[in-house]
């Protein structure tokens, strides 16, 4: 499926979700202080790649994005 790097054991480990066929996902989003840059939409864009991913191998997920201001 997806490896993901394990920074406690420092190397890849294979991503098995806790429901078989479901991930949760909770993405905090940017936080916002100052003016609007690239950096902000790089958790965004990375999050929806991710998201993408799993739709793509027919997985449900519910994702629950937070603002911080």
């Amino acid at each position: 499926m997806i490896k993901i790097y394990d920074t406690m054991s420092r190397g890849l480990r294979e991503f098995v979700p806790i429901e078989d066929g479901k991930v949760k996902i909770y993405v905090c989003g940017p936080t916002v202080y100052n003016y609007i840059h690239v950096g902000n939409a790089r958790s965004t864009v990375a999050f929806d790649t991710i998201r993408r991913y799993f739709e793509y191998r027919a997985t449900k997920l519910p994702i629950f994005p937070t603002l911080q201001m």
